[in-house]
């Protein structure tokens, strides 16, 4: 099937949604198990997305990636993000121990997600020839793909991504202090990377052998 433009916003737009926000709601409910009720009170632990979509990160940002994408190919990796929830680490019953399950939780949800996704692929598959069956493979494989980009991606080892705040509770004190410290320059190394077209070049190797693993594992 030939997506238009408007198809292809249509089928991106619920794995986009549900991809960013849950990935935010799981960082919320595993601060909530470990202590932190921050997130609980400001009602962010909520599987209503309109309760973590921001406007640029969840809409503007992804559609624009999207529609160069598809007008001019090879518009980049497709990527956003919601409104981050907040979780006071200190308030976490062991803040150093629990800070690594809080943040990994966001990337496990993603994963999570990405093998949903992979198992209603393996159903359009398998289904009988419908109208439906197309549709939902090519929204199961743009969920599939989204949620293995924002998984890798939030595991970089870098501040304030999910995998600088594991790298953190990993490394000895002095050295995890000195590295939050760092967390300032994280977001124009993260748009440098971008730019450069350097992430590109460390996360689709990595895209393409996690989704790999996912067709071997579901036997698409």
């Amino acid at each position: 099937m030939d997506f238009n433009l408007v198809q292809t916003i249509a089928i991106y737009a619920l794995p986009v949604i549900f991809a960013i926000t849950l990935h935010e709601a799981a960082h919320g409910y595993v601060a909530r198990h470990f202590g932190d009720m921050t997130a609980y009170r400001l009602g962010r632990i909520s599987l209503n997305p309109l309760r973590h979509i921001d406007l640029v990160g969840t809409v503007v940002v992804p559609l624009v990636i999207l529609v160069m994408s598809k007008l001019f190919g090879g518009g980049g990796i497709l990527f956003g993000w919601a409104k981050p929830v907040p979780v006071n680490f200190h308030a976490l019953r062991r803040p150093k121990r629990h800070m690594l399950w809080v943040a990994a939780a966001g990337p496990g949800a993603n994963l999570l997600m990405a093998c949903i996704w992979a198992v209603l692929l393996k159903l359009a598959i398998v289904m009988p020839r419908h109208y439906f069956a197309e549709p939902l493979a090519f929204m199961a494989l743009a969920g599939i793909r989204i949620n293995v980009v924002l998984m890798l991606l939030n595991l970089l080892p870098i501040l304030p991504l999910d995998g600088g705040r594991i790298l953190a509770s990993l490394l000895p004190e002095p050295a995890a202090t000195t590295y939050m410290r760092l967390e300032p320059l994280g977001f124009p190394i993260l748009l440098i990377l971008l730019f450069t077209k350097v992430l590109d070049l460390i996360l689709v190797p990595m895209m393409m052998a996690s989704e790999r693993i996912i067709e071997t594992v579901f036997r698409f």
